[in-house]
């Protein structure tokens, strides 16, 4: 049965397509029109359908979104960052607000889901949790959000916080997160130790933020893979920035993508403006779960970033050389199925039998929507057009008759 009919929608490569809906969820895909027709048809016009998109990796507690413009101060190392950051919060909007800000900006440009590390310290405890989840629990029906317990301030060198990164995860927090286990802490062993040590004693996934460069990030990563591997932890496991994948030899490169795919751990880019950065297309024929997230979002860390996945897409497609169709479609890939599988999200994408959400776009293909960061776009959610302001009503009357 089909209550609503989609037609001369354009699929990833361009070719045309229809798309029958019934209760929310996609009944069929075809490239003819059904024999039987419903009363409610909506004509796409010729334009480009994807699935919404994913963040995988944001900070919702950081942002500035929905607050004052602030201005950047530089910081000489990690340490006065973090001192600056803390001035910077304690001057800003509550958290919740702003973070709310934040994931309906991103929400308009059609992210559907993202993962958001959260800082937990035992300074900080769990206040930014709290406040996250207050923003997560406002927008639960249109955007669904995984947090990170994320040890900012480190875990042995900032002492009681692998107590607070526990008791984040009784709260329901899905993944633990670290942070520079040798630069930061000094202890490699003893950090992982805590991470992988509540990700078995809890059952969640691991999200470790990894900015160590060349061999000494090398080391960390087969560090990684080790223990991953010892806990059966394949795709459970994910390492955010790696840098130092793009510091080292193609011989070196090759051993460690062997060794990241032989483990399952996906790896995490936003192709940074001033760093070196995974290799993606090296990293995904190895086998290698390649995703995207936009990361910091115009906080104290840096001024740029609005929160839309198509415009990560381009940058890290052009950071990248990307030219050709083929791989333009690879950075479309990590800003959509790629960050979904980290993520385990059931259901996602056009296919029939998921939930009937997608964005509809003016692009002749995948490829013209990446390269362009086409700006024109439409949400529609279950089967309904939406806007981010109003999820709870059809917000667009544009059904047509046969």
């Amino acid at each position: 049965m089909t209550e609503r009919l989609f037609v001369n929608a354009l699929a990833a490569d361009g070719s045309r397509i229809h798309i029958s809906v019934n209760n929310g969820y996609i009944v069929d895909i075809s490239s003819t029109r059904p024999e039987h027709l419903p009363p409610d048809i909506i004509d796409l016009q010729h334009r480009l359908v994807i699935p919404g998109f994913v963040d995988g990796h944001i900070h919702l507690d950081k942002s500035f979104v929905g607050d004052r413009w602030q201005p950047h101060q530089p910081a000489h190392d990690l340490r006065q960052r973090l001192a600056i950051e803390k001035r910077q919060l304690a001057q800003a909007s509550p958290i919740a607000e702003r973070a709310s800000a934040l994931i309906q900006q991103a929400a308009s440009f059609g992210t559907v889901a993202m993962r958001s590390h959260v800082d937990i310290d035992a300074t900080t405890g769990l206040s930014h949790l709290h406040a996250v989840i207050e923003a997560r629990e406002k927008w639960r029906d249109s955007v669904d959000i995984e947090l990170v317990a994320f040890p900012q301030a480190g875990v042995i060198s900032c002492p009681g916080t692998a107590d607070i990164l526990d008791a984040a995860i009784q709260e329901g927090v899905e993944v633990v997160g670290g942070i520079d286990p040798t630069t930061l802490d000094g202890a490699a062993d003893s950090q992982l130790d805590v991470v992988f040590g509540i990700a078995e004693r809890r059952g969640v996934k691991v999200d470790i933020h990894l900015h160590e460069p060349g061999q000494q990030g090398i080391q960390q990563l087969y560090r990684i893979a080790e223990r991953t591997r010892a806990l059966g932890l394949a795709g459970r496991v994910a390492v955010s920035h790696a840098y130092s994948l793009g510091d080292v030899s193609v011989a070196c490169l090759e051993g460690i993508a062997r060794a990241l795919a032989d483990a399952g751990i996906a790896i995490m880019t936003n192709a940074p403006g001033d760093r070196a950065f995974p290799p993606v297309l090296t990293l995904r024929n190895a086998g290698v779960n390649v995703f995207a997230g936009n990361d910091n979002i115009r906080d104290s860390w840096w001024p740029y970033g609005n929160g839309d996945m198509l415009q990560r897409a381009m940058l890290i497609a052009y950071r990248s050389g990307f030219n050709t169709d083929e791989e333009l479609n690879a950075a479309f890939d990590m800003v959509t199925r790629a960050g979904a599988r980290v993520m385990g999200q059931e259901g996602y994408g056009l296919q029939v039998g998921h939930e009937a959400t997608f964005l509809v776009l003016d692009a002749a293909n995948v490829a013209a929507a990446v390269a362009e960061v086409t700006p024109q776009r439409e949400i529609v959610r279950k089967g309904q057009f939406k806007t981010p302001a109003a999820w709870g009503s059809d917000n667009r009357q544009v059904s047509v008759t046969a």
